[in-house]
């Protein structure tokens, strides 16, 4: 039996719908749910294996996405929302009666990722959503108690689903990051010598 990875991707990930204009999501509250407004498609999907993000019940990795901060609106039950972690770098807004992480916000000038909200797309019923497209921070799964003897087993599960193990971010996130620090530093570009034949 293959390893469970997280149910949104554990079967295989839906594709994207062209065109796809956003959606809600909602906390998993009985009643009062807290929901939040997506504006657009998903940006840098991924499943996550940090100790920070949230996790449904049982699941190796968190499934994150990020978009713009100005895409993000908070529509009904803002007062149940908390902070979990107000010394972190995403400030990570969960409801404070169901737990669940509705999405988190880079709030620090000068980071590259300033500007940026994540935000979990299984927490909505919109069909249409940009899958997954890597594995990131993959062995933190070990700090929340996965075998390290079995991760050989769980980045072989990963690139099945297709989605690219990694001990850090995707190398286009990375590059994002980079470029962002060095334009803020003021790095000039320079040329990269070629290897002649």
């Amino acid at each position: 039996m293959p390893l469970s990875i997280h149910p949104q991707v554990d079967r295989g990930a839906k594709a994207a719908a062209a065109n796809f204009t956003g959606g809600n999501l909602s906390c998993h509250c009985a009643d009062r749910k807290v929901t939040v407004a997506i504006k657009g498609q998903a940006q840098f999907n991924h499943v996550c294996g940090c100790t920070k993000c949230w996790k449904p019940a049982g699941s190796l990795f968190s499934q994150v996405a990020a978009t713009a901060s100005t895409n993000v609106s908070v529509t009904a039950n803002a007062d149940k929302l908390k902070v979990v972690d107000d010394k972190a770098l995403i400030q990570r807004y969960a409801c404070a009666q169901c737990g669940v992480h509705m999405h988190g916000r880079v709030n620090r000038p000068g980071h590259p990722l300033h500007g940026f909200d994540f935000f979990h797309t299984e927490l909505s019923t919109d069909a249409g959503w940009a899958p997954p497209g890597f594995a990131a921070f993959v062995s933190s799964i070990i700090e929340s108690g996965a075998d390290p003897e079995r991760m050989g087993d769980v980045r072989a599960r990963l690139r099945e689903l297709g989605l690219e193990p990694y001990d850090c971010l995707s190398p286009g996130l990375m590059d994002f990051i980079a470029t962002a620090v060095a334009k803020s530093s003021n790095v000039p570009k320079r040329k990269m010598a070629e290897v002649s034949g």
